[in-house]
């Protein structure tokens, strides 16, 4: 299946792994952040270099141009060779004075060239007129010249800033901004599936589990998941979920079992008489009644026991919406109905708070069971049947209870009576499955609460459940008195 999905995906791409798409998103989310703080640094750092080296260069001309209107200079006063020469000279300025007729007079390092704009400058009367060139290529380097005149046709100063040095810090930067940027990418890279594998190694467990399960179709494997947040959670969660597949998978082989054995016994019966039938007519009347009654009675047996497992297996996956109900109300039907089937007298008690959260179907049910049982123990006796429903014995529990004066049950199957297909020795030659009291066990364990079986006082047996609460025992919910 995951073979074919693969071979599937258009343009020949394959599946990543979480681990592998959770590295490459983390690596490209550090990529596009790094890559805009690198842009975003550098343009700043750029712009404030140049903006910076632009400001020096203005200052400089500005500083030069005020201090020729303010003074009368020659092209003397700026010589490099003359003591106190008025001309600050910062780092990668250059400075070149020309004569009156635009001749060098005292040459820069390197020279600057001069054009005729910077002649015309040169022979002006106006101190501190100013030519500018931009982008000037001397000596390989780039640089900006300003020609500012001295006046009254006595020269001028050439001022040069070289900027290719600059460029090339910026592009040195840049370069380096770009080298960081990569390995901060491949270290995020690295982390990021340093990361992934960190936090997916307890996915990859449950995944193993899950695809173990899958292949083996084993549901008692354990899953080794700790940890107490969401990982750790699904990992006890898919545990318990195993659990409860294991116990129903048993739950369910055991009833096929159990149902496979019991079905034996009248269809066993059933052939038997089925192959007199073929010799019926050599049978004497009386015979023949008792065939008929065999088989009525077998395919009776049979009817009863195939809808109990019905019944057993309604009420594991019962769907029926649980309710607000009064256990009273529903013992009362279930008198009724009990009244017409067997014409016996049942009595029924019913003291405090019996409303529950429950689903009604459900309990109707398990409280028909217990009075069909009792009805069918109690036949010698024939004496009243009494059903007491009670509550609250704790907050929010109540109480079902059934009595009859029956033979009773002895001590050692007290234990057992709710148990599928389990039927006391001395109720083996009575009609029924043995799966009555197991549903009882079922509803009551599903609502909360759980069965119990007790001799009573005087003779007979109290067989009931509890709703709503933890019950009267753990699990089987067994006393005696």
């Amino acid at each position: 299946m995951r073979g074919r999905l693969r071979r599937g995906l258009p343009g020949g791409l394959r599946l990543l792994s979480l681990r592998a798409t959770f590295a490459l998103s983390f690596a490209a989310v550090t990529a596009v952040v790094t890559v805009l703080v690198g842009i975003l640094s550098y343009s700043a750092a750029a712009r404030l270099v140049r903006v910076d080296q632009q400001s020096v260069f203005a200052e400089v001309v500005q500083d030069l141009r005020d201090e020729v209107r303010q003074h009368r200079m020659t092209p003397d006063d700026f010589s490099s060779s003359a003591p106190g020469h008025d001309i600050v000279r910062p780092a990668r300025t250059d400075v070149q004075v020309l004569g009156p007729d635009g001749g060098v007079r005292d040459s820069g390092s390197p020279g600057l060239p001069v054009t005729s704009r910077d002649l015309r400058v040169a022979a002006s009367d106006t101190a501190g007129k100013m030519v500018e060139h931009k982008d000037v290529v001397v000596a390989d380097g780039v640089y900006r010249i300003a020609t500012v005149a001295l006046g009254d046709g006595r020269g001028a100063v050439q001022v040069a800033q070289e900027f290719s040095d600059t460029e090339d810090l910026l592009r040195a930067l840049q370069q380096r901004t770009l080298m960081m940027t990569v390995i901060v990418v491949t270290a995020a890279g690295l982390f990021g599936w340093w990361l992934a594998r960190r936090i997916t190694r307890r996915l990859v467990v449950l995944t193993s589990a899950a695809e173990n399960v899958a292949r083996t179709r084993q549901l008692g494997i354990e899953v080794p998941v700790a940890g107490h947040d969401e990982v750790g959670r699904l990992g006890r969660s898919f545990d318990r979920m195993l659990g409860r597949l294991a116990q129903s998978e048993e739950d369910q082989r055991r009833l096929v079992q159990d149902a496979g054995h019991e079905l034996r016994t009248p269809l066993t019966s059933l052939r038997t008489n089925i192959s007199l039938l073929r010799r019926i007519d050599e049978l004497p009347p009386a015979t023949r009644e008792e065939l008929v009654a065999d088989l009525t009675q077998e395919a009776r047996e049979l009817t009863d026991l195939v809808n109990e497992l019905v019944d057993l297996a309604a009420g594991q996956s019962d769907n029926e919406p649980p309710q607000h109900v009064d256990l009273a109300d529903i013992a009362e039907d279930v008198v009724g109905l009990a009244r017409r089937r067997t014409g016996r007298d049942i009595l029924l008690h019913v003291s405090g708070d019996t409303t529950t959260d429950g689903r009604p179907g459900m309990l109707q049910r398990a409280l028909s069971n217990l009075v069909e049982n009792a009805a069918k123990f109690d036949s010698i006796c024939a004496g009243p049947i009494e059903i007491a429903v009670s509550g609250p014995a704790r907050p929010g529990t109540v109480r079902v209870e059934v009595l009859d004066r029956g033979p009773g049950i002895e001590e050692e199957d007290l234990v057992r009576v709710f148990d599928r297909f389990y039927r006391a020795a001395d109720a083996r030659s009575l009609p029924g499955s043995g799966l009555g009291l197991s549903i009882v066990r079922e509803v009551a364990l599903a609502h909360g609460g759980a069965p119990f079986a007790r001799h009573r006082e005087g003779g007979g047996t109290v067989i009931g459940f509890t709703v709503g609460g933890a019950g009267d025992q753990a699990s089987a919910g067994v006393r005696s008195s």
